[in-house]
């Protein structure tokens, strides 16, 4: 879980690709659903990297789904001071790219396909994931 601390945490080793992001974040130029676009392509492909192996605890649930929250609060322009629910920000978001798949949903997933994939194959990594080694 130290990766999710370290990907997106404030001191990132990453302040010029924000920073060239941010340019894009706030343009008003750039269509809502286009902003949403690049950041489930650049930011949150990076996020979900290796997600099939976390340990998924109720902590880590909770900070994914503020991530997420951040992220979309950046892209909509909506700040903490505003007042508004995140539930709005996800109606807002919806409005402009239709129905999406949320995050923690797509890790979910992607942690159940992880495990029907080693389920079917013969290896070490089923023989560890069931605990069978003799």
């Amino acid at each position: 879980m130290k990766d999710l601390n370290l990907k997106f945490s404030p001191g990132s080793p990453r302040p010029q690709q924000h920073s060239k992001l941010k340019t894009i974040w706030n343009d008003m130029n750039v269509a809502l659903s286009s902003k949403i676009r690049l950041m489930r392509s650049l930011v949150m492909s990076i996020f979900l990297y290796a997600c099939e192996s976390w340990t998924l605890t109720a902590d880590t649930e909770k900070r994914i789904q503020a991530m997420e929250m951040r992220c979309l609060r950046k892209l909509l322009g909506i700040t903490y001071r505003d007042h508004i629910s995140n539930e709005e920000g996800r109606n807002r978001t919806r409005q402009a790219i239709g129905p999406h798949e949320d995050l923690l949903t797509t890790v979910k997933r992607r942690k159940l396909k992880w495990y029907e994939h080693v389920t079917r194959s013969t290896g070490l990594a089923k023989t560890i994931l069931h605990g069978t080694v003799q």
